[in-house]
């Protein structure tokens, strides 16, 4: 079945309380199978017969329901967004009527009750995803370890861990980067094609906008992060290049640190004139420099601006 939104749960709940073998896929996936298939006409039945005929061909995983903390936190956390969303939608409408001529005294006192009242579950809302994140004896002290990294806040931080179920269907950094959007989308074609360079946004929104002002604030304060930032923003009109590059390092740091059970070390010691990077310190006391295999590319940020990703195919 697709994954339309969460009206698909019910069934596949149902489904694998019967034991039966259920698989949850994208949409954006059945649509580009179809498009392998010649397929060009869109109904229910059409859509039927792609699905099953992808179920018949491919060796599809297995759907696996979310752990019930994580569950929990995932409505939450996104309750808690969409009510800091309608928030901003009255602060502006009020501040909109406050510029009229002669604005009508119920109507502003009106806005000012309803923001009041949407900042009273705003704080309960947050209230109820500490207190979730504190349920478990495990998960309080993985997340104490996490909010280490300095520019990660409570409420991040849960938004993360309730999108992405605490890592629990992850199996690598690189899935994690595509799964959130970050993954570099190139468009050369020849000599005459030479689109920009760009994050792909194909994955969950909910985590690149939950990681964002994390990132200015790591900017700012994380002296680690704060080197690659200026690095990556060193003659580039847009800020928002090593904005993004921080964004995807926040959320890559979190996931090995959340599977190394590490805790972090914002140290920035000079040797020789070089500034060394933070190091991860483990349980035992042994530290690591980087985490990841030695045969990994370099991502895009950290190659040279004169070395071209053919160059780097061909060393």
């Amino acid at each position: 079945m697709e994954a339309t939104g969460i009206y698909y749960e019910p069934l596949a709940y149902h489904l694998h309380k019967l034991k039966q073998p259920v698989s949850v896929v994208l949409p954006n996936k059945v649509k580009h199978f179809g498009k392998s298939l010649n397929v060009k006409s869109k109904t229910d039945r059409i859509d039927a017969r792609v699905i099953a005929q992808l179920g018949a061909e491919r060796q599809l995983s297995d759907w696996q329901p979310p752990a019930p903390v994580f569950k929990a936190l995932r409505e939450l956390t996104r309750h808690c967004t969409d009510l800091k969303k309608e928030r901003t939608v009255l602060l502006n409408r009020l501040s909109a009527l406050l510029s009229a001529h002669e604005p009508q005294a119920f109507v502003i006192k009106s806005h000012k009750e309803v923001i009041k009242k949407f900042d009273t579950e705003i704080a309960k809302c947050e209230a109820r995803i500490k207190a979730e994140l504190q349920k478990e004896e495990w998960l309080q002290e993985k997340v104490e370890k996490l909010l280490s990294i300095k520019g990660i806040g409570l409420m991040s931080l849960a938004i993360v861990l309730a999108e992405t179920q605490g890592f629990a269907l992850i199996n690598n950094a690189r899935q994690l980067t595509s799964y959130a959007g970050f993954d570099v989308v190139e468009r050369e074609s020849g000599t005459s094609v030479r689109g920009k360079t760009r994050i792909s946004k194909k994955g969950n929104g909910r985590i690149r906008a939950a990681l964002y002002f994390p990132a200015l604030v790591a900017s700012r304060h994380n002296a680690a992060l704060r080197a690659v930032y200026q690095r990556i923003n060193a003659g580039k009109e847009s800020k928002m290049v090593g904005v993004v590059s921080l964004q995807r390092k926040l959320l890559l740091l979190i996931y090995s640190m959340w599977k190394n059970d590490t805790i972090f070390q914002d140290r920035t010691i000079a040797s020789g004139g070089q500034e060394r990077k933070p190091l991860l310190r483990h349980k035992d006391g042994v530290f690591e420099n980087k985490v990841g295999r030695s045969t990994d590319l370099p991502t895009l940020d950290e190659l040279p601006s004169d070395l071209s990703s053919e160059a780097l195919l061909r060393q």
